[in-house]
């Protein structure tokens, strides 16, 4: 039994029990020999039947030595004391996320986001490790007063390529902050983590997890693995940063490193990058076939994509010289779907204007990015862009701003962080869309107005 004072090692002497983990109890502790305070953290359990420690406790200490990061918890040494292994620590005077929302519940937006933005560093850098954190909780989040976070205990973390050694029924993680997937029985990857830290900031900014509360542990991971998220009370580039991040389906996730990206652009007030194409299954089914079928799969290709979700799309490439308006065209002379489509609206005395360009198309739907300019000599602090729909015409996603549909009239408004625009500045709101059997080729009138 370990108990306050005794040394562990010849070397550590345990002051006081701070917390536990997800395989052991953490005890603040001085370095005698170099006369520092660290954390020391007894590995116990170990649900794969190994005894006391055994091999994922080893693993721990091999996979979490490995990482060096300045917002992950650092590991000093790794020693065995009557045989159990301790792992030895950085010691962060700090106060976990779990802790401080048992006081206030909710923190503000800007707090949550520059947390995400330091944690999503920190797991981006495991992730190119090939280390898979696997249980990223509030519990897990420390957060020191210099306003500095630190994510704390790869305890269940994986190695990619290291087999698993979880027993049979043993799930690894926290259930209210696990990826549907996760729980439906699946093995955590690095889109696991990006879900899990999608549902640890929902929780800090929302008050609840994203699937709520439930003692009942199996309801839980069934409703997990089957229901959708709770809407979101929040709205703003926080909300919809979190939003990409939830997504059901795995491959429609971020990577981390550009979920880094994103918390990046929400607290440097810049406008959020359109969601990242996903184009590895559609491209590896081209590879494999022979070149006498490329039109049939490139259709294929295109139908995969619009059932993994029309926000796949391809990665959205801003034009910094917005096209001249072109001169009308009937429909039926169009120009094919692989080619960027611009119109402009008229900016007449409205102080603004709106140029639309279909950025990419595939059959069944398409993905537009409209430029708003301000065509006055003064700033503006709010616009709005509306046009009429064309017939069959479906949004199913709309970045950078809010829309409304009332019959086939499209109204766009500016989001709260690129309302305002000075002289001559320019902003920009993206958006995916079906079309039924129809073309992306249609080349809407747009409307912009100052408000």
């Amino acid at each position: 039994m370990t108990e306050a004072g005794q040394l562990i090692a010849g070397r550590y002497r345990l002051v006081d029990r701070i917390g536990q983990g997800a395989m052991g109890v953490v005890w603040r502790a001085r370095d005698e020999r170099l006369d520092r305070v660290v954390a020391v953290k007894q590995l116990g359990y170990d649900p794969s039947g190994g005894g006391q420690g055994g091999p994922r406790a080893l693993r721990e200490a091999r996979l979490t030595a490995r990482l060096r990061h300045p917002h992950a918890i650092t590991v000093h040494d790794v020693v065995e004391h009557d045989g159990a292994p301790f792992l030895v620590m950085e010691y962060l005077p700090s106060r976990s996320l779990a802790d401080v929302l048992l006081e206030r519940e909710t923190l503000p937006a800007d707090q949550v986001a520059r947390i995400g933005e330091q944690v999503a560093s920190a797991l981006a850098a495991a992730h190119a490790e090939g280390i898979v954190h696997r249980d990223v909780t509030p519990g897990n989040v420390l957060l020191a007063p210099d306003d500095v976070t630190k994510i704390a205990d790869f305890g269940i973390s994986r190695a990619t390529g290291e087999g698993a050694v979880t027993g049979g029924g043993f799930i690894a993680g926290t259930p209210a902050y696990l990826a549907p997937e996760v729980a439906g029985g699946a093995e955590a990857g690095f889109p696991a983590d990006v879900f899990s830290l999608g549902a640890t900031l929902y929780r800090a900014l929302e008050g609840t997890p994203p699937f709520g509360t439930e003692d009942n542990t199996i309801v839980l991971l069934r409703r997990i693995a089957q229901d959708d998220v709770i809407p979101p009370k929040h709205t703003g580039p926080l909300a919809e940063v979190l939003g990409r991040l939830l997504q059901r389906d795995p491959v429609q996730r971020p990577a981390m490193a550009e979920v880094q990206e994103l918390f990046e652009a929400v607290t440097g007030g810049r406008p959020l990058p359109p969601p990242r194409v996903t184009p590895q299954v559609g491209t590896r089914l081209l590879q494999v076939r022979k070149p006498r079928r490329r039109l049939v799969l490139a259709c294929a290709a295109g139908a995969l994509l619009l059932a993994l979700g029309v926000l796949i799309g391809t990665v959205l490439v801003p034009d910094s010289t917005p096209a001249a308006a072109p001169a009308p065209v009937p429909p039926t002379t169009a120009p094919p779907s692989t080619t960027p489509v611009t119109t402009s609206s008229t900016p007449a005395d409205l102080g603004c204007a709106a140029d639309y360009r279909v950025t990419n198309s595939w059959p069944g739907g398409y993905q537009v990015e409209v430029t708003v300019r301000n065509d006055r000599a003064v700033g503006l602090l709010g616009w709005r862009v509306y046009w009429t729909l064309p017939r069959g015409h479906h949004i199913t996603g709309l970045w950078n701003g809010t829309f409304t549909v009332d019959g086939s009239t499209v109204t766009v408004d500016n989001a709260d962080w690129n309302a305002k625009l000075d002289a001559n500045g320019s902003t920009s709101f993206g958006l995916t869309a079906l079309t039924g059997q129809g073309s992306g080729s249609a080349r809407p009138e747009l409307t912009c107005k100052t408000l």
